[in-house]
């Protein structure tokens, strides 16, 4: 599932006209750098949530096969927003990923399924070294030797992670974020990290776009 409804604040005048994940990066729409991703490791079941400027999402995908859940009246937020597309994205675990952000070297999906391991994780997010990380400052999880995260440290959550569905029905509100789930699994030992082996941008905001360019062209 990709994320596409949020009004993109971050990008100022940018996303007055145009949704974010339309915004254009190395001759691209960053939404299409993140459906290339998902393609290349093997990804065809796609679906991406909308609310902001939503025609134009829905337009960009015609006859695309990918399925675009329109959240009204109000957005959900990514865990609402996740819960919404449960009757599309069906029982299994789910990859989400954002749309603002550009990748360099190995797949970043392949490389997170490679490590998931569905016994020990109810999720496993995909972290970055701040060494790696471009466009983007400060930290948000910290890992210990068995993979397992908690909050504050260095390393930065890139958006991307691989997470089960079934607590979702715990959680009651309409609209909220991923996070509570992540504190349901955090109870339980079973939420996990692994961190890139490649480099991550974060094309948030205005300034990403350039450093992303300049990050995909050397």
């Amino acid at each position: 599932m990709l994320f596409g409804a949020g009004f993109g604040t971050r990008m100022g005048d940018l996303t007055k006209t145009t949704p974010k994940p339309l915004i254009s990066v190395a001759g691209k729409p960053l939404v299409d750098h993140a459906i290339e991703i998902a393609h290349e490791a093997k990804i065809e079941n796609i679906a991406i949530n909308t609310h902001y400027l939503a025609e134009q999402i829905q337009d960009h995908f015609l006859g695309t096969g990918i399925k675009v859940v329109h959240e009204v009246p109000t957005i959900l937020e990514t865990g609402g927003g996740l819960k919404n597309a449960l009757s599309i994205l069906g029982k299994d675990p789910v990859i989400t990923m954002n749309t603002d952000a550009v990748w360099r070297g190995n797949n970043p999906i392949s490389e997170l399924l490679s490590q998931w391991k569905p016994n020990e994780m109810d999720a496993l997010l995909l972290l970055c070294d701040p060494s790696r990380t471009h466009g983007h400052e400060g930290g948000d999880f910290t890992l210990d030797d068995h993979g397992t995260i908690f909050r504050g440290g260095p390393f930065v959550y890139s958006g991307l992670q691989i997470i089960k569905t079934d607590a979702l029905s715990q959680i009651q509100q309409t609209a909220f974020s991923i996070s509570k789930l992540w504190d349901i699994f955090k109870q339980s030992g079973t939420l996990k990290g692994h961190v890139y082996s490649g480099k991550w941008c974060d094309v948030g905001h205005p300034e990403g776009i350039n450093i992303a360019e300049r990050m995909l062209a050397k």
